[in-house]
């Protein structure tokens, strides 16, 4: 694998407080292989070293409705923070588990998780997600960071059933299923979306990836 990608680090955040923490990464796995159902991912997420995970996307838009899916997936006990990596990356060996990978994506990746943990440790507690890239492409990057660091603001005031109707809606479930789901009516839905900010939520994420709302 050559050229430009986006490559995404992943961990778990407060992982010494969790009473199992082998149970958390089930989940993480489990959870990011709900989102490949519906998302291109062009290396599915793979354990690394201690609580750590990577995986690779073809683009930012794939990356960013993919941790999306997967903070709202997972229960409220088990959070992750992610970094994401844009710009190049090659295949420099084959190690136990596959293909070993270098380039700036993967230098960007740890640099933005490391931001990222900086500042939720100082401040800004709700960040869980950071994104670098090119610096010629420095207004973009930014906009789309703003755009995560509001998102995972909106998603930790969410209840767990906001939870569940936003990862719905990204899926592509319309409100008559998440209904039945729910138990609830059409309209409980339409209202759960639009007071917890599930429908902002939707609308940015589908406007990121050009998609029609």
């Amino acid at each position: 694998m050559t050229g430009m990608r986006v490559a995404l680090l992943v961990d778990i955040v407060d992982s010494r407080a969790l009473h199992d923490r082998a149970l958390a990464q089930s989940a993480i796995l489990e959870a990011f292989h709900g989102a490949a159902r519906g998302i291109p991912v062009e290396v599915p997420l793979w354990a690394t070293v201690g609580d750590e995970f990577q995986a690779v996307f073809a683009t930012v838009a794939d990356a960013v409705r993919a941790t999306a899916l997967v903070r709202l997936a997972l229960p409220v006990e088990i959070d992750c923070r992610f970094g994401l990596g844009e710009g190049e990356m090659r295949e420099v060996g084959e190690g136990n588990r596959g293909p070993i990978y270098d380039g700036s994506a993967w230098w960007r990746a740890r640099e933005a998780l490391d931001r990222v943990e900086r500042d939720q440790e100082r401040t800004a507690p709700y960040a869980r997600t950071w994104l670098i890239g090119e610096q010629s492409d420095a207004e973009r990057v930014g906009a789309l960071t703003a755009h995560l660091l509001l998102r995972d603001h909106l998603i930790g005031t969410m209840s767990p059933r906001a939870r569940r109707l936003a990862a719905g809606t990204l899926s592509g479930a319309t409100q008559s299923e998440l209904a039945a789901r729910e138990r609830i009516s059409q309209s409980a839905v339409s209202q759960n979306l639009r007071r917890s900010g599930a429908a902002a939520l939707v609308a940015a994420d589908r406007a990121l990836a050009g998609e029609s709302a």
